[in-house]
């Protein structure tokens, strides 16, 4: 389904001019929202127990078992332009959350492993180490909603604050530069903003795709993957240009009092299928 198309042909029916409908395009992504319930086949599950290939063991950290978070058929799925799904087979995400989330600057993906099993790869239910907690399996059902970055969003605390509660004279040049922007060139942006969250709402607990921009992710990511003793500000250049350069392959939502976790990867690893290069941040949210 062409989804870029029909939203150009939305907004151009609203009057909104051809060039700012393209300016704002590019930064528009569908991301895959999971959850129960719903209408239409399952796609995968939150918890449970996985489906391994014959003769794999269940992935460890060192001694620590890593329990499922997510199974998902890739196939079951619906296909999103820009972003390189495997078009067939099973990705299967494992994390250990509580040790994930203490290893502010340890190895990307230290407590957490993303598998990939071919369709045509003979399996079975893997039995499950003593030690290792297992989540009741909910089934998900797949549907489509809108992301952008929070620069774009309205009323976003990390982006937008900022500008109301600072003085022009006190913003940092590219402070400036991205508000100039928005006034200069998206002097539509609320019209479009509504509209493809109308086409595409959005809500789901856990989502494929999308954006991992959030001042407490680019800040794990930074943390594990700059240099020692390297650091920017969240509300620079680099920032923005860290955070655009990984995408989430699979994002819990914010829970409070629970962990949530985030598997990112960079697209052209994605593109290229390599797993490994998969990196995982988790946050916990305390009352």
């Amino acid at each position: 389904m062409d989804h870029q198309g029909g939203f150009r042909r939305a907004a151009l029916e609203l009057g909104i001019p051809d060039e700012e409908i393209s300016r704002f395009s590019q930064y528009l992504r569908l991301a895959i929202g999971l959850s129960g319930g719903g209408d239409g086949s399952p796609v995968g599950h939150i918890g449970g127990l996985p489906r391994l290939p014959v003769g794999m063991k269940w992935p460890y950290a060192g001694d620590i078992p890593l329990p499922l978070l997510l199974s998902v058929d890739c196939g079951a799925l619906p296909r999103v332009d820009g972003f390189d799904l495997p078009a067939d087979g099973t990705l299967l995400f494992f994390v250990h959350q509580e040790m994930d989330f203490r290893e502010w600057r340890g190895d990307p993906g230290q407590y957490a492993r993303v598998v990939y099993v071919p369709d045509d790869a003979e399996t079975a239910v893997a039995e499950p180490p003593d030690s290792v907690c297992v989540r009741k399996q909910i089934d998900v059902r797949a549907e489509l909603g809108a992301e952008l970055p929070l620069w774009l969003e309205e009323g976003d605390e990390d982006w937008h604050e900022f500008w109301e509660d600072l003085e022009w004279d006190d913003m940092s040049p590219f402070q400036q530069q991205l508000a100039r922007y928005l006034e200069r060139e998206l002097p539509h942006l609320d019209e479009l903003r509504s509209l493809a969250h109308r086409l595409w709402p959005s809500g789901a607990y856990l989502v494929i795709g999308g954006y991992a921009d959030d001042e407490a992710t680019v800040g794990r990511i930074a943390a594990k993957t700059l240099a020692k003793g390297e650091w920017f500000s969240f509300q620079d250049e680099d920032a923005l240009r860290l955070a655009g350069e990984w995408i989430p392959l699979a994002s819990e939502g914010r829970v409070y009092t629970e962990y949530y976790t985030r598997f990112v990867i960079r697209h052209e690893d994605l593109t290229a299928a390599r797993w490994d290069k998969t990196l995982t941040v988790t946050h916990f949210e305390a009352p």
